[in-house]
């Protein structure tokens, strides 16, 4: 169907971001689940994805990837589920604030601490995170001004920040501030996040 909404995704990728973000929505979608390796780099998908990574969508002709862009699509496209503030509403600039914000210091930061790298002072002005401490003390802010990420309603945002935020305390790579627990635990346990889990856990390889 040309309107068919397809989902390439790995349960143990960031494409649990984007079932929740699917599930909050309620639209219809098929999944197709990639392994990692020949499947991802394999040229039938790369004509998907050039970069041979999930997640990525196809909608209606239209290849979306990264998960923070695909948030902000899927809010887009199904407005019914008022998962974004709409047009001209001015706490839109909050909600791509912080879900970019997400997407780049955030995702950059935390990264380059699991890695063991460390930006020298005198050359965090080089990186767009500059330090893993404001980039922290930041995102508390973010997540301690209203009850969500744009204020009283929840939104992609808070499955995009709410995501990095979970992950980041049950992995160890982001610590455990009050305000982080608190946050996650507002928006944590929504139907569509348990749905989207129970989904994706069910798809992870048997434990040894």
């Amino acid at each position: 169907m040309a309107n068919e909404l397809i989902f390439f995704t790995n349960p143990m990728s960031r494409g649990r971001i984007v079932r929740w973000m699917l599930e909050e929505t309620g639209c219809a979608y098929r999944a197709e689940i990639l392994g990692f390796g020949s499947d991802m780099k394999a040229p039938g998908y790369r004509a998907i994805n050039p970069m041979g990574k999930v997640p990525a969508i196809l909608h209606e002709g239209v290849v979306v990837t990264e998960a923070a862009a695909i948030c902000a699509y899927l809010a887009d496209a199904f407005p019914n589920a008022r998962l974004a503030p709409p047009p001209g509403d001015p706490r839109r600039g909050t909600y791509y604030r912080w879900m970019f914000f997400a997407a780049g210091p955030v995702e950059a930061a935390i990264s380059n601490k699991s890695l063991g790298f460390e930006v020298p002072d005198e050359r965090q002005r080089m990186v767009g995170y500059g330090s893993i401490g404001d980039v922290l003390s930041a995102l508390e802010y973010a997540v301690s001004q209203s009850e969500y990420i744009a204020g009283d309603q929840f939104s992609a945002a808070d499955v995009y920040v709410g995501s990095q935020i979970g992950w980041g305390m049950m992995f160890g790579t982001l610590e455990k501030r009050p305000a982080f627990e608190a946050y996650w635990n507002r928006i944590g346990n929504r139907p569509a996040a348990i749905r989207a889990r129970g989904i994706d856990d069910a798809l992870l390889p048997p434990k040894a």
